[in-house]
């Protein structure tokens, strides 16, 4: 059985640290990071707002991260020891390690690609507040560092422009508190996804 599951959510929010506690805890689990597949600074468009449009969709090649997911799909074992993933590495599991095998797929715009919204069994989505979520981003370097204004400019804007067309899609979400603590939404999502992966064995 494979199961692909998608940590989706705002900047900052925690979905890689959700996503690399997950990592260590679910069996013959591989992962596809959405922030792997940014085009080359130069190759990203200046908008109407005046900043570079890292924020949007055609900022990533979206083609060769479907095409990455569809190679795990077609062998995920192949795909596993490729990327240096020890199978079956994890112990005293609840779910069966030798029947299934998980691909987590992280990013800020999964759920805006149509070619790819047919492949998640189990869609999860964390957000948190503005003024925290702008608190975060002040925290963090970045390899480009934002300009002065970007995310009141650009970030923030297109986060609300996208979590509106990604509730219009029809997807079946579980919507995260990322105020929680991280222990707390690791523990809800890890019990989800024990209870949807034993019922589908």
């Amino acid at each position: 059985m494979k199961y692909i599951i998608g940590i989706g959510g705002v900047t900052n929010g925690g979905k890689t640290t959700l996503t690399n506690k997950l990592i260590k805890t679910l069996p013959n689990c591989c992962v596809v990071h959405q922030d792997d597949f940014f085009k080359k600074p130069d190759l990203i468009e200046v908008g109407e707002d005046g900043f570079r449009q890292w924020d949007v969709i055609t900022a990533l090649d979206m083609e060769a991260m479907t095409n990455t997911i569809k190679g795990w799909i077609e062998n995920p074992v192949k795909f596993a020891r490729s990327h240096g993933v020890a199978l079956s590495s994890v112990p005293d599991v609840a779910i069966p390690d030798e029947q299934i095998h998980i691909l987590i797929v992280e990013g800020f715009l999964l759920y805006n690609y149509q070619p790819l919204l047919e492949v998640f069994d189990k869609c999860f989505y964390i957000s948190i507040p503005y003024e925290e979520c702008k608190r975060r981003r002040s925290t963090r370097q970045y390899t480009v560092p934002d300009p002065p204004g970007l995310f009141d400019g650009h970030v923030w804007p297109m986060y609300l422009k996208h979590r509106k067309q990604m509730e219009d899609c029809g997807l079946s979400i579980d919507y995260l508190d990322g105020l929680k603590s991280k222990e707390d939404i690791y523990n809800q999502v890890y019990e989800d996804l024990q209870n949807n992966l034993l019922n589908g064995l």
